[in-house]
């Protein structure tokens, strides 16, 4: 064993399995204790909402010494009572504000959506603070943008010229003045509804003409970051230019796809940046494909999916109630191309359907 690290945040189940395939033992304080969250950790503290998580942060810390904590979503600004291995809490402010990141990348000068005018539409709107795009959200006009905001009273928000072009990302690993593009995946967004703009899986690799170009905004970004460890930079992406979106220091939804495709251990890389050490790059060994399905109604699955691992992850216990439009399980698909692991995905979500009857 390399040591005992906590992991906190909201979904910890990727970050904990890449954490204990490196040699740590892992213990996890997450939202969902999924069955699989399970398989990588010696304990877990399940915490309701996001309020919750200071508390089960110090539990954890009461039951156990740790030789380091890791920052997962909705962990990134809290203080950790064991010594913190990734991006230092006031570095990572300025990318929980999203007013904040824009000044950043305008004073970079990377290309970014600019802010819109009073009375400009259509403009994207997106609350100041908050992860996943989840509440992100077109808006035509005067109308919508009042029903919209009355939606989330007393949240901020900044109104964003559209960006056109497929979501995408590039995984880099940072130490602090200089970063390594290791990655870049396409995103998959829920597409519909009010979650319209919200994460819900990943390809890997991305095969685009832009990519290069994503690769050197990145890498720019990342390294005036001043963040260490492992560090997500978003794009739009069109045929003439990558746009940047945000920046997500901390491990990103994308981990799976990534160590499917290169075969990376994303956690070492971490540890080993936070160091002051980045990785050599190397070629994907194959495609790799991860979607996250949803409820379509409220429901209880009865079902035990964890015999289909894996090809699922997230795997939630048996009983467990879901709301409509709740995340129930990921699925996997790998191939030789990217339409091979297309396929495989397809397949695997049709078995996965058919015990969400």
């Amino acid at each position: 064993m390399k040591g005992r690290v906590l992991v906190a945040g909201f979904a910890t189940r990727h970050v904990a399995q890449s954490a204990a395939r490196a040699g740590y033992e892992v213990c996890a304080v997450d939202h969902f204790c999924d069955q699989d969250l399970a398989w990588y950790t010696r304990d877990r503290i399940r915490f309701e909402d996001l309020a919750g998580l200071p508390d089960a942060i110090a539990r954890m810390g009461e039951r156990y010494s740790f030789d380091f904590a890791i920052a997962s979503s909705g962990a990134e600004s809290l203080t950790f009572p064991v010594p913190l291995c990734g991006t230092p809490r006031e570095r990572v402010e300025r990318f929980l504000d999203k007013l904040a990141m824009q000044r950043f990348f305008e004073n970079l000068g990377v290309p970014v959506p600019r802010i819109a005018r009073d009375g400009e539409y259509p403009v994207m709107a997106k609350p100041v603070r908050g992860a996943g795009g989840w509440r992100n959200a077109v808006i035509p006009d005067a109308v919508t943008e009042k029903a919209w905001a009355a939606l989330y009273p007393d949240v901020p928000y900044i109104r964003q010229e559209i960006a056109g072009g497929i979501p995408a990302s590039v995984c880099c690993i940072a130490n602090g003045t200089a970063a390594r593009a290791v990655a870049i995946n396409e995103q998959i967004l829920r597409g519909s509804g009010e979650a319209a703009f919200g994460f819900s899986g990943s390809i890997t690799p991305f095969d685009h003409p832009m990519g290069v170009t994503m690769t050197v905004f990145a890498e720019k970004i990342a390294a005036a970051s001043g963040c260490t460890g492992t560090v997500g930079i978003d794009f739009v992406v069109s045929s003439t230019t990558p746009v940047v979106i945000e920046v997500n220091p901390r491990f990103q939804g994308t981990l799976d796809t990534v160590e499917a495709a290169y075969g990376y251990n994303l956690f070492s890389y971490h540890v080993n940046a936070c160091a002051g050490t980045l990785p050599d790059t190397s070629c994907p060994q194959q495609y790799a494909a991860r979607r996250i399905l949803f409820a379509d109604r409220d429901m209880t699955l009865e079902a035990d999916l964890s015999p289909l691992a894996p090809a699922v992850s997230d795997i939630p216990w048996p009983g467990t109630f879901f709301e409509e439009e709740q995340a129930i399980v990921s699925v996997a698909g790998t191939g030789p191309t990217r339409a091979a692991a297309l396929d495989a995905l397809d397949k695997n979500i049709s078995t996965v359907r058919q015990y969400m009857r």
